[in-house]
């Protein structure tokens, strides 16, 4: 997939870059796997802002994703079509029984293609299986955290993971950050690689455009008063000089390590975090 370009007919559009949607095969999503979207302005169910700088945007439909298809099933690629709700593409499925599925597209999803599940499908691209089932060294995506539960890690565009090895009741894979981390072999993923490899080249360009995208301007700590944020106040000098930076309710930030889930420690065998500490 290429990346468009636009001519510079205004300072904004000299840097701005968008995807390339050739890819796509239909505009028009299937009514009965979409369902309305609610701008909540990143507030929560009691009305307070969690999310800062949210609100706004284009008015958007969910798209019903199934990360958890079932066993020996024969799916047909019917169209590949764009999600405002993520980064990657997503294919429209039609199943042996004639029920249609939005799943993740690959790299290699093309209209017509034949895709299978199960622990009997062949180690073809595209075609999901348990992690035992899989050749060690394949690149896989949408994997299983835990089994049945469906896919939770590796859905971003143009990622992967890596099938390390195996090791009893266990699988090392080898995840897009670098960690290496155990999956148990009955977890199931998909092989391949996610499409829209070349999101992450993209240029938004100007500000408007992430308005659309329902982003909201952020101001500075340092340009604020001293009432309002840690890194506020003085005299137009330098502003915290010495001292390390934090979020505007005081607590630590960029580099403070706030991971509070501890009980899936366990299954990393290498952190993400030892590559950086070589260097």
């Amino acid at each position: 997939m290429a990346i468009k370009a636009y001519n510079p007919t205004t300072p904004a559009r000299r840097g701005m870059t968008s995807q390339d949607l050739s890819d796509i095969t239909t505009r028009k999503p299937l009514k009965s796997l979409i369902k309305s979207k609610k701008q909540n302005a990143g507030r929560n169910n009691t009305g307070r802002i969690t999310v800062r700088h949210r609100g706004g945007g284009v008015r958007r439909h969910y798209r019903l994703l199934n990360h958890r298809m079932a066993a020996d099933m024969t799916l047909t690629v019917e169209e590949i079509e764009y999600d405002p709700n993520r980064s990657a593409r997503i294919a429209r499925v039609k199943d042996q029984h004639g029920l249609y599925h939005y799943i993740l597209a690959d790299t290699q999803m093309t209209k017509g293609k034949k895709i299978q599940t199960g622990a009997d499908a062949p180690v073809e691209a595209s075609n999901r299986m348990p992690l035992a089932n899989i050749p060690v060294g394949s690149q896989i995506y949408a994997i299983e955290i835990n089994p049945g539960k469906g896919a939770q890690m590796v859905r971003s565009a143009g990622t992967k993971a890596q099938l390390m090895a195996k090791e009893g009741d266990y699988a090392m894979v080898k995840m897009p950050s670098g960690e290496v981390r155990k999956f148990r072999l009955e977890c199931e993923a998909t092989l391949g690689v996610v499409g829209n490899v070349q999101h992450q080249n993209i240029k938004i360009g100007s500000a408007g455009r992430n308005r659309r995208k329902g982003i909201r301007p952020g101001v500075r700590g340092v340009v604020m008063n001293a009432a309002d944020h840690p890194h506020g106040g003085g005299d137009g000098g330098r502003h915290g000089s010495g001292k390390p930076p934090r979020t505007p309710w005081g607590q630590l930030t960029l580099g403070y390590r706030t991971r509070r889930r501890k009980d899936t420690t366990k299954m990393i065998v290498k952190s993400r975090h030892d590559a950086k500490r070589k260097r």
